[in-house]
């Protein structure tokens, strides 16, 4: 039998199957994987052959299927371990919020440009609309133009007031869709909202650290209504990217792979070169400072918080 990996704790899988019935199941010992090194072998919305054994009430995975794509990212800092988030993806979305918690472009950034990698489309989310003030609206109206202007999908929505959920539900129909981002930017909440019978637990922010706490502790497939999918995934602090090829990094920043075609050097990092044609677009105004800031940061491997 053949199934979808929906919900993975751990050595512990669920694999729902065409007819809707769903199994939990382990992994057979001579199953072979990916020839990287990750913390989990199979991931959320993997397909899979699955055995049944009626005498323990399970199945025992017997084969992972070719995936369309999949995304990761390095499980910790300095570890060459990676985390595999989800699997045979439509499109990777990150949620995130200006305020309680305000989430860093450097995170978005990097989250993008890793689903560029996987050659996954990216997008954004922002949450909480009913909290922004004037000024807050405006800045996020900045964003929205300079992502929607990269070729990246761009709502803002309330997962309390219920502004832009029609939006988003038509964006989500049909489709399988990741949701990730910090602990506290709604994630739990705007599931919620789209699947009410789901009942997902959820956090207020802390009145301290203006940080959310962890509700969701593993990932799951949830099915939306209209027809779909979203992918629900514990908050994360950091999105630590791979290790890129230094010479590729900015493959996964549109604009700044676009200006490099101009730049004198083919081999050009956009640091110190002469006619440096990236360089040039940051200081006319054509890439956005932020933007550049963030291609830097992965270039150098460091961790940003902006």
């Amino acid at each position: 039998m053949q199934g979808v990996v929906i919900k993975s704790t751990g050595s512990l899988y669920t694999v729902r199957f065409a007819d809707g019935n769903c199994s939990p199941c382990r992994i057979r010992g001579n199953l072979r994987l990916q020839d990287f090194e990750a913390t989990n072998p199979l991931t959320v919305g993997d397909r899979v052959e699955v055995e049944q054994d009626p005498a323990n009430n399970q199945g025992w995975i017997t084969a992972l299927l070719p995936r369309k794509n999949y995304i990761i990212r390095k499980s910790v800092k300095l570890s060459r371990q990676v985390q595999i988030l989800a699997a045979n993806l439509d499109r990777a979305w990150v949620v995130a919020t200006p305020v309680l918690p305000k989430t860093s472009l450097g995170f978005i950034d990097r989250f993008l440009a890793t689903a560029e990698a996987y050659n996954i489309p990216g997008g954004i989310i922002w949450n909480k609309s009913d909290l922004y003030s004037d000024t807050i609206k405006d800045h996020v109206a900045k964003l929205r133009e300079l992502y929607d202007g990269l070729g990246y999908s761009v709502l803002v929505v309330s997962a309390q007031s219920g502004e832009g959920l029609e939006t988003l539900r038509t964006a989500f129909n049909g489709t399988v869709n990741l949701l990730s981002g910090h602990s506290g930017v709604g994630k739990s909440t705007l599931i919620n909202r789209l699947i009410p019978d789901l009942n997902l637990k959820t956090a207020s922010i802390s009145s301290t650290h203006s940080k959310g706490t962890h509700t969701t502790t593993f990932a799951e497939m949830h099915s939306l209504p209209e027809g779909g999918y979203l992918i629900d995934t514990p908050g994360i602090r950091e999105f630590g990217t791979i290790n890129f090829d230094r010479y590729e990094v900015s493959h996964f920043f549109p604009e700044i792979f676009s200006a490099s075609r101009n730049c004198r050097f083919a081999n050009c990092l956009h640091l110190n070169e002469n006619a440096c044609a990236v360089k040039e677009a940051v200081e006319a105004g054509r890439i956005a400072i932020s933007r550049f800031e963030s291609y830097l940061s992965v270039l150098q491997n460091e961790d940003i918080f902006r």
